[in-house]
């Protein structure tokens, strides 16, 4: 009997047939456990992912350019917290979650603040997830958080400043076709269609009777067009402020003059725009300045002193663009002239490039429109007074030290020059749009 249990035992202790099924056994547990992880931290992932989207969505389209709060922002004077914009983000997410299941939203807290040019959204969250095997080892359900920041540079707010070279040197005629007409029908051979108060037959009127276009007819709708360009291109309706000036209406009256004072109503600076014509003078020689019509050096110091100093970019502080369109030359008593004189001390000459540094100099932006100066080979004053510094080494403009001149009047990218053939309208709107985009970067 010993025997027979002796070697049952050993039987027992060398069989291994069970051993797998315990050891299955013991590993059951952890192995669950290790599943379980995988699948609810996997459906945890898929939810979390679902939720930032949300956020996301909220984040972009609570300062998307047609949010309540980009509307808002605009109309702030000072940095703060924008609750139109929270109020929208928040309805943003609730709408992306409405057909979510599986999760329990814990909460939700967007902020939207304007900060000097920029509005920034912060969307965060948080929410749980019920476990399906995780609840083993008493973890009945998962965390999950979140956050979304979105950015939107808000449009900056520019004053323009025209300045207009009304002289009479605009009322050249606009195309080598008018130049041609007005040759033809003047004794004299004469391109100008000088505006003279003292001929009823001056050639101003003359040219109106001819249909020839001169510079100042196609610098006049020009600006008119420039108004709706203006009014197509703002994002507010108060980002562009426009102010228009000229050089006087009358030689009598000679200087800076302000056709429109600074203002928001772009509709009123049309109008005021079809205001811009030619200056009258007072027969040849003219009593009040002896044909010296274009006073560079009297308008621009008279310009600066109308521009109050540029700001940031804000509503209570906008950047400033001096926006000058004219041939460039001047014509006027100065006795610092870059030029030999006129008998009587007339300067004609390039316009003076210190006079646009002064400017430039207090962070005011130039922006200039050079309307060739065409030359006018059947003109004896022309040919001897003006063409010598009217061409270049090459030719005419661009080399000519008259374009050089303008080209360096104006700010880095925010020059163009228009040829007889060319459309100012275009070119001042090119213009504009340059000095627009010039801008944000400068912003």
């Amino acid at each position: 009997m010993r025997a027979t249990f002796r070697t049952f035992v050993r039987r027992f202790v060398r069989d291994r047939r069970g051993n797998i099924a315990v050891i299955f056994a013991l590993c059951c547990v952890p192995l669950i456990t290790v599943v379980g992880c995988a699948v609810d931290y996997a459906r945890a992932t898929q939810m979390q992912s679902k939720l930032q989207a949300a956020a996301d969505a909220a984040s972009v389209g609570s300062v998307a350019k047609a949010s309540p709060a980009f509307a808002a922002a605009g109309s702030m004077t000072s940095d703060g917290p924008i609750p139109v914009g929270v109020t929208d983000a928040q309805n943003i997410f609730n709408a992306n979650v409405a057909n979510l299941t599986g999760y329990t939203l814990g909460s939700v807290t967007p902020t939207v603040v304007k900060t000097g040019s920029t509005v920034v959204s912060t969307v965060t969250f948080s929410g749980t997830i019920n476990t399906m095997f995780l609840g083993v080892i008493g973890k009945t359900a998962l965390t999950v958080t979140g956050s979304s920041t979105s950015t939107a540079t808000m449009p900056l707010y520019v004053d323009f400043y025209l300045l207009m070279d009304n002289s009479p040197s605009m009322g050249v005629a606009a195309t080598p076709t008018d130049v041609s007409t007005m040759v033809a029908n003047t004794s004299d051979k004469c391109a100008f269609a000088c505006h003279d108060y003292n001929d009823a037959n001056n050639y101003y009127n003359l040219a109106k009777k001819l249909g020839v276009t001169t510079r100042i007819d196609v610098l006049r709708s020009a600006t008119q067009s420039l108004m709706d360009t203006a009014a197509a291109t703002e994002t507010y309706s108060n980002q562009f402020r426009m102010a228009i000036y000229d050089f006087g209406a009358s030689s009598k009256t000679i200087g800076l003059r302000a056709l429109f004072s600074l203002s928001a109503s772009l509709s009123s600076a049309k109008t005021a725009a079809g205001g811009i014509d030619l200056m009258g003078v007072y027969g040849n020689n003219d009593a009040y300045t002896a044909d010296k019509d274009t006073p560079f050096s009297t308008v621009f110091p008279a310009i600066n002193n109308v521009i109050s100093a540029p700001g940031a970019g804000t509503p209570a502080s906008p950047m400033k663009y001096l926006f000058f369109v004219s041939d460039g030359v001047a014509d006027e008593s100065n006795t610092g002239c870059a030029k030999p004189t006129v008998s009587g001390g007339r300067c004609q000459s390039p316009i003076n490039v210190s006079l646009c540094t002064t400017i430039k100099n207090r962070g005011i932006k130039i922006a200039v429109l050079y309307t060739t100066y065409l030359q006018l080979p059947t003109n004896s004053w022309y040919m001897k007074y003006i063409d010598p510094f009217n061409k270049g080494p090459f030719g005419p403009s661009p080399n000519s030290e008259i374009a050089q001149n303008m080209q360096s009047c104006a700010s880095p990218g925010l020059y163009f020059e228009v040829s007889p053939t060319q459309g100012i309208s275009e070119a001042m709107n090119a213009l504009f749009r340059k000095a627009v985009a010039d801008a944000r970067i400068s912003g």
